[in-house]
């Protein structure tokens, strides 16, 4: 599986760590040395369908490709606009692309999820272009009385053009089964037969346990793909890890020694955006000219379930 186009789209509202404060017992101060974000997007009159589509169409233009090209979109989020229809057959139907749609929720990981996913379709044959979009509308989840949660998440989608080819030279996905550490559960609904249910809640995480897995699980599932791949540490151009963070991305840097213009972040002014964090990252580089054909990316990522995943590919160009 190769990569032939990038795209992201984020919400024209910009909210700044101050802004926060008029209804959170929290400062700049003590956002930024705890998480190092300054400014995160968040969505008002946008839905995620429209940043998605937007994602979508900046990756086919990148691609140099149309929607009639592709015949496979596959979508990461935690929720969607509805829950049913799937936010890859909206996206389907605004984009006028044919053959199938499908969601997956791999949480933070969705989107390594996803391109992994994407590699088995392509080596298999049963689909030829694939377009891959991750949006997320974390605002919509989270908790805006929690200053310890509410003050880590922002909004954006974003979309990359995958077909087969010789780009993704190791994978490894892992799910824990653990609920408690982050969680979030929906309406239950009114059914006159059910004796026992959960009530809705906003999203819940335990930071501390959070941060622990993230960075013992960064750190050995990056070295993994990495001996997968028959690499070594030093031989990765660039590692994109999930924006959830700073500390996160520093502590896995440090253990790789590694300089740090190998591990370059956007959590500063994009907040953590859940799977769309890699692939929004991963279009800001593109478009910057700060990726070159033949390079190599490492990239991982965690989230609920517990969730983790890690690939190393070779970037072709685009």
């Amino acid at each position: 599986m190769r990569i032939l186009g990038t795209g992201s789209a984020l919400p024209a509202l910009t909210v700044d760590n101050d802004r926060l404060t008029q209804f959170l017992d929290t400062s700049d101060d003590w956002i930024r040395t705890r998480t190092g974000i300054r400014s995160r997007q968040i969505m008002t009159d946008e839905t995620l369908l429209q940043l998605a589509v937007r994602a979508s169409e900046a990756a086919l233009e990148n691609a140099g490709l149309s929607a009639s090209d592709i015949d496979f979109v596959l979508g990461s989020t935690v929720l969607a606009d509805t829950i049913t229809p799937s936010l890859s057959c909206a996206l389907q139907g605004e984009l006028g692309t044919t053959g199938a749609a499908l969601d997956i929720n791999g949480a933070c990981a969705g989107f390594v999820y996803a391109l992994d996913v994407a590699d088995a379709y392509l080596a298999s044959g049963k689909a030829r272009r694939m377009l891959v979009v991750s949006a997320e509308s974390m605002s919509r989840i989270a908790d805006w009385t929690d200053r310890a949660t509410c003050v880590l998440f922002g909004d954006g989608a974003g979309a990359v053009v995958v077909d087969a080819g010789e780009g993704l030279l190791s994978s490894h996905l892992t799910s824990e089964g653990n609920l408690a550490p982050l969680n979030m559960y929906p309406n239950p609904g009114n059914s006159p037969f059910a004796t026992a249910s959960h009530p809705a809640t906003p999203l819940f995480m335990d930071g501390p346990e959070i941060y622990k897995f993230a960075v013992q699980h960064s750190v050995d599932d990056l070295k993994l793909v990495i001996e997968r791949a028959g690499l070594a540490p030093d031989d990765i151009d660039h590692y994109l890890l999930h924006q959830a963070n700073r500390r996160i991305v520093e502590a896995a840097r440090v253990r790789f020694r590694q300089p740090e213009e190998k591990f370059p972040t956007n959590i500063e002014v994009r907040g953590n955006t859940s799977s769309a964090s890699i692939p929004i990252l991963l279009d800001e580089l593109n478009r910057a000219g700060r990726l070159r054909a033949g390079e190599l990316i490492a990239m991982s990522a965690f989230g609920a379930g517990l969730t983790t995943a890690a690939c190393v590919l070779r970037w072709t160009g685009v």
